[in-house]
């Protein structure tokens, strides 16, 4: 398979596939052009020190899973999805976080990500729950949960401190006994 990535899922239009040291340089460029959407949402790593570091935690720490959202055509990454705080026992769950490029924004691209990560989530990683938390201005981001089949199921105020302040979060849920096949 010279020459070809190999993902770990796959739609039509993008593949997912772990977090590795070696795309620091093509990430922190698609965060540095994409700041103006991604503000006041999310602040991801924009420095290859900060990269390092970030990825780190994904590649090591056993409570997270980090997978780029990567276009097949030229194999561009268009994306980022992370299932933080991975809970196993009797929660078997995780809190998913996603932030899209730029230029992958509005192409429905982070969507079939999304499916992708969250069929790898129930089926590979034994999950039974998935969370995502949204400011309720976030409209894209509510969207992309709403199109993926998650539930709105609450609202937690002062939930997380982003661009420095507490910040109020709508809970959005998916099982997997809710999964589109």
């Amino acid at each position: 398979m010279f020459g070809r990535t190999v993902y770990l899922a796959e739609g039509p239009r993008v593949g997912i596939r772990f977090f590795s040291h070696e795309d620091g340089r093509e990430f922190t460029a698609r965060v540095r052009e994409s700041r103006d959407l991604h503000h006041p949402w999310l602040q991801p790593p924009a420095t290859p020190a900060a990269y390092t570091s970030y990825a780190g935690r994904l590649i090591d720490d056993p409570t997270k899973a980090g997978f780029l959202v990567c276009e097949k055509d030229g194999g561009g990454i268009a994306g980022f999805i992370n299932i933080n705080n991975i809970v196993e026992g009797a929660f078997l769950c995780g809190a998913l976080g996603y932030g899209a490029f730029a230029h992958a924004a509005g192409r429905g691209l982070m969507g079939e990500g999304l499916d992708l990560v969250v069929r790898y989530a129930f089926r590979t990683l034994g999950l039974h729950r998935l969370e995502i938390n949204v400011q309720p201005d976030n409209a894209a981001s509510i969207a992309l949960a709403r199109r993926c089949g998650f539930r709105h199921e609450g609202f937690s105020p002062d939930f997380l401190f982003i661009d420095g302040a507490w910040r109020d979060h709508e809970r959005w849920a998916l099982t997997a006994d809710m999964i589109r096949t």
